[in-house]
């Protein structure tokens, strides 16, 4: 739960900022915020790997609250809290424009967008196949794509080497999803990204795990790791308006988390039973070619917005 509370936060916070600070280019804005993500697995996850063989998971979580807690005085001192506090307007537009703060309790703010949301069939397909995200990614990649590296004989620094070489990719993958959802149709975006991570993830395990495959295998799950974000929050913006996307896109990533929380244990569960990957990965990837067809049926915005209440 605490997972889930984390990340939909920070989710929404960068939908928030993104839609703050960005009239326009605000696709760009958010995927350069989730490309932020792979530059830290880029940089520090080699890093914490050596600290896990050292010092255990103790000196990681060490290590990462330490770190968390040295952001906290640079973002409190550094970050403006809107353009309006710099006398300047957002991005493509000289109005300045103050945001004007929720009224109410914020738990009832978050439960009336959900309520708001829930009616829309959209907002559950956007869920679904984001949910079908996190399972393809936190849940198997990042929990268990070194164990199974180990499997084929590839030791722990090597396997955490293989990891950020995706986090490579997915920055530029991420980035480069921004700017095309500022030009192109996100659904389309969407279908594309998870038809090729779902070809992708199920292909790895007939490969041979040398070099060639695994660099193959970066290139194409990398680019469209965390592509998905931004084209999600170009959809629900769409969708939904920017006043509430960031609130309704932190639930959309609920789903995101709890899809990664059934695949990081389910994978376990299938690796200790049958002692391979390959039935884990191979779910994944038609999960995610299914997802590529769920968004295809996103209604257009002129359809789909449901009425406040």
């Amino acid at each position: 739960m605490v997972g889930i509370g984390s990340g939909a936060g920070a989710v929404g916070i960068g939908a928030a900022v993104a839609n703050r600070w960005f009239a326009r280019r605000n696709g760009l804005a958010m995927g350069l915020l989730t490309a932020a993500n792979a530059a830290g697995q880029l940089l520090f996850l080699p890093l914490l790997a050596m600290l896990a063989q050292r010092y255990g998971w103790r000196g990681v979580s060490v290590a990462v609250t330490l770190a968390i807690l040295a952001m906290l005085p640079v973002v409190a001192i550094l970050l403006p809290e809107a353009p309006a506090d710099l006398g300047l307007g957002p991005y493509g537009t000289a109005t300045m424009l103050r945001p004007t703060p929720r009224q109410g309790n914020p738990f009832a703010v978050a439960v009336t967008a959900l309520f708001r949301a829930s009616h829309s069939i959209d907002f559950w397909l956007l869920t679904l196949s984001f949910a079908i995200c996190g399972l393809s990614t936190n849940g198997l990649i990042n929990t268990h794509l070194i164990a199974y590296c180990a499997d084929r004989g590839i030791p722990e620094v090597g396997g955490a080497g293989v990891l950020a070489s995706l986090g490579v990719f997915s920055l530029i993958g991420s980035a480069g999803s921004g700017r095309l959802c500022d030009r192109c149709n996100p659904r389309v975006l969407l279908f594309w990204y998870y038809g090729l991570r779902g070809l992708s993830l199920i292909a790895l395990p007939f490969t041979q795990f040398d070099v060639v495959s695994l660099s193959i295998f970066s290139i194409f799950y990398g680019l469209d790791w965390v592509a998905t974000g931004p084209a999600t929050f170009a959809l629900t913006n769409e969708l939904f308006g920017r006043r509430d996307t960031p609130v309704i896109i932190s639930w959309i990533f609920a789903g995101h988390q709890v899809g990664g929380a059934l695949a990081a244990f389910g994978a376990g569960a299938v690796r200790s039973m049958s002692g391979d990957y390959l039935l884990a990965f191979l779910t994944s990837g038609l999960a995610c070619l299914l997802a590529s067809l769920l968004v295809l049926r996103v209604a257009r915005p002129e359809s789909a917005i449901v009425p406040a209440v």
